[in-house]
């Protein structure tokens, strides 16, 4: 097997286009590409990242353009033996031949065998000494990772690891100072860590049940997991007396609260400006998600009343998974309903003031929606 050496003008050259200001999954096709111009027994390339608070292993990236056999995938690290002996070891895992392994392995490797890849090789992500996913990559034809080509794919690992390490350390940097912003107002604020967890999961179990309707790819479930929880960051510029206020808020103090998505819109460009996040290529969506998550289909939302589509599909979202666990939770002006309750609420407003696709996303996914009621159980705040 013939495998031709990277060059220093080629290797300047990818840096240069993996500089760019691209999406993610782009810059994953470019390295496919360029594994292409050394080997052309590459055929698919993915990553997929862990959560360890959930212990969810789900897709994230791949190159494989509409030929993916696995799209919008989630499973348990701790149901598939191998791939966490693989995370423990801290080593690749070469499996030249999948079709000895028919019948006889996890349903994400079924899945892959299926599609008619041959030969796989996996390599544990790491961040911090924390696992961060994995990267895998797949070649319609078997024993193909050997030798020299095993060399040059090590080389590729580094770059896509880091990549995908830089990327998710400066999403995750900005949502850390936009929690530690919100940290600030805890104590005023009922809206508890437990709900922006909780309501994150939410908002992530509904992206990926519209993924394959409204073509959403992995990128994009992900990113509503890390974004979700900043979208009422501009709360902190909401007095205390309103914040807590157990009855109903008279027409003036309304309309102070219709201001915080504006300003959160304003924190968030500010955050983006000393950041430097301009060219960040998802940086829209997480706006959309802090200024239009009180817009209501029927246009009778803030701050900018739009209605139907005109709403962004991530602030759509949000908006429903962020209501879900205000009605679940308990508030200084109501104990926490039960979910059938709530769910019946939100089948009154969908298509009104919800999206009802949305709303169908998550009641349709009650056992999913327990799930993550307890993983991230209210925790008591002491006053």
């Amino acid at each position: 097997m013939t495998v031709t050496p990277m060059s220093k003008p080629f290797v300047r050259n990818l840096q240069r286009e993996l500089d760019r200001n691209i999406p993610l999954e782009q810059k994953l096709r470019l390295i496919h590409e360029a594994i292409g111009n050394h080997s052309v027994l590459i055929h698919r390339v993915a990553v997929a990242l862990y959560d360890p608070n959930t212990d969810m292993l789900s897709t994230f990236l791949h190159s494989s353009g509409e030929d993916n056999p696995l799209f919008n995938y989630s499973v348990k690290l701790s149901e598939i033996r191998s791939l966490k002996e693989i995370a423990d070891r801290g080593v690749p895992r070469i499996l030249n031949d999948l079709t000895a392994l028919a019948g006889r392995y996890s349903r994400h490797t079924q899945k892959v065998l299926d599609q008619g890849y041959q030969s796989s090789l996996t390599y544990p992500l790491y961040h911090d000494d924390s696992l961060l996913g994995f990267l895998f990559l797949n070649s319609y034809r078997s024993h193909v990772f050997t030798g020299d080509l095993m060399h040059l794919l090590d080389l590729f690992n580094l770059v896509i690891a880091s990549l995908v390490i830089k990327e998710t350390v400066r999403i995750r940097t900005l949502a850390a100072a936009i929690r530690t912003a919100q940290s600030i107002t805890r104590h005023k604020n009922e809206e508890t860590g437990s709900h922006l967890e909780r309501m994150s999961h939410y908002s992530r179990l509904i992206a990926a049940n519209l993924a394959e309707d409204h073509k959403l790819n992995d990128e994009f479930i992900e990113y509503m997991l890390l974004f979700a929880p900043m979208h009422d960051i501009g709360k902190v510029a909401v007095p205390d007396v309103i914040l807590l206020k157990p009855g109903k808020l008279t027409l003036e103090e309304f309309e102070i609260v219709k201001q915080h998505p504006s300003v959160g819109r304003d924190i968030i460009d500010n955050m983006v400006k000393e950041f430097s996040f301009d060219g960040f290529p998802h940086i829209q969506m997480l706006r959309n998600i802090v200024e239009l998550h009180h817009e209501a289909m029927d246009g009778s939302g803030y701050p900018g009343g739009m209605s139907g589509e005109q709403i962004p599909i991530e602030a759509r979202i949000c908006a429903v998974a962020d209501i879900f666990d205000a009605l679940t939770s308990r508030r200084c002006y109501k104990p926490a309903w039960d979910n059938e309750k709530a769910f019946s609420v939100l089948r009154e407003m969908a298509n009104s003031k919800l999206d009802g696709e949305c709303v169908e996303a998550l009641i349709g996914n009650a056992e999913k929606v327990m799930e993550i009621q307890a993983i991230f159980a209210e925790e008591e705040i002491d006053d």
